[in-house]
């Protein structure tokens, strides 16, 4: 717990935005009555949803911006220590929110903790954090921009060499998924694809790395140059660049999210920098700043609030009420009166304001939890 520090609003807003997207793309009240833009593409292709967790990779980028400087003169072992810290304890939470709620009621024993799914997103987060980290810390600028070039193209280059011949981007050709099997094992993944097959597998992180560093270098042009004409245009810029090489590089390596392709990373990225832009002339510029405490009360406690929406929601799944879990009786109650993809969503915008009346209690007792 601590006193909060100083903001920079626009990326605060940006932030809390992608949390409590997150929290509703994860939240449905039913995965079987689902509008579009709500699912992930099946494959290659985009969709809104598949945008979140990227921005919000880049929104670790940008607060990274504004905290790295205070390293400078404390020495690397400071660095080390806090670094370190920050990435195991994010990846423990993660890990311990694949194994909760620890107990397996229709099995009616405990979850060892060796059959826990051990990638995930806060773990993904935590690992691009830890490693963007030291990039950041041990380059300059420019070293840093080749080093994520470096990054998105050796992902391209072993998706192609070492996987199937003639299909390497596939869900049965991905060489990513190999090693995944190798290291972590089949029960320790995710089986959403109903194959052992983990969007947050060992391989793929490497591109969304790439995704906290663009991240970074934008929020810290923003710190150098401030807020100004100048810097928006200069950010849209480079944000529609980004989608214009994304676009130009999908045919040779399809737009996909579930293995965080290049293109992947550059069009998210690119999509992330215009919409930084806008909010930037909004709220800095124009001053226009009466809607945003909403999206702020998730932006100043982000990661407490991901991970206690993803207790809550195994929590309602798991409650009985009736025949029904508890998730399931709440979500009849909105069926009751609307169509299922209505009531689905809105289950999951009422768990959103759940979680944001969560993090309004933390912000007006001042409360702000870091990781």
């Amino acid at each position: 717990m601590t006193n909060q520090p100083a903001r920079y609003l626009a990326l605060d807003v940006f932030r809390g935005m992608t949390v409590c997207l997150m929290i509703i793309v994860n939240s449905p009240g039913s995965w079987g009555h689902v509008y579009g833009p709500f699912l992930h593409a099946p494959w290659h292709g985009l969709t809104p949803t598949d945008l979140v967790f990227p921005s919000f990779l880049f929104a670790v980028g940008n607060a990274m911006a504004f905290a790295m400087h205070k390293y400078t003169g404390q020495g690397s072992a400071i660095f080390w220590k806090k670094t370190l810290k920050r990435t195991a304890l994010i990846f423990l939470i993660g890990y311990l929110l694949s194994w909760f709620p620890f107990y397996d009621f229709g099995q009616g024993a405990f979850i060892s903790p060796a059959d826990a799914r051990i990638p995930g997103v806060l773990q993904r987060i935590a690992l691009c954090y830890g490693i963007a980290s030291i990039i950041i810390y041990y380059t300059s600028r420019r070293t840093t921009v080749i080093v994520g070039a470096i990054l998105l193209l050796a992902y391209w280059l072993i998706l192609y060499v070492a996987g199937t011949p003639g299909d390497p981007y596939s869900l049965t050709g991905y060489a990513g998924n190999a090693l995944d099997k190798w290291l972590i094992g089949d029960p320790r993944l995710y089986h959403g694809e109903g194959v052992a097959f983990d969007p947050e597998g060992i391989l793929s992180t490497l591109p969304a790395i790439v995704n906290v560093i663009i991240g970074f270098l934008a929020g810290d042009f923003i710190r150098r140059r401030g807020n100004s004409y100048e810097t928006i245009a200069k950010l849209l810029l480079a944000g529609a660049a980004l989608i214009a090489v994304a676009l130009a590089w999908h045919p040779a390596f399809p737009i996909n999210k579930k293995i965080w392709t290049s293109s992947f990373t550059l069009v998210t990225t690119g999509i992330a920098l215009v919409v930084l832009s806008a909010l930037v002339y909004i709220i800095e510029l124009q001053a226009r700043r009466g809607w945003t405490y909403f999206f702020e009360v998730f932006g100043k406690n982000p990661l407490f609030i991901y991970a206690s929406a993803g207790v809550l929601i195994t929590i309602l799944y798991t409650v009985p009420v009736g025949d029904h879990s508890l998730l399931h009786a709440v979500y009849l109650f909105f069926a009751s009166f609307t169509p299922e993809k209505l009531a689905s969503l809105l289950f999951a915008i009422s768990f959103m304001l759940l979680n944001w009346a969560i993090g309004y209690i933390l912000d007006r007792n001042k409360i702000y939890i870091k990781v």
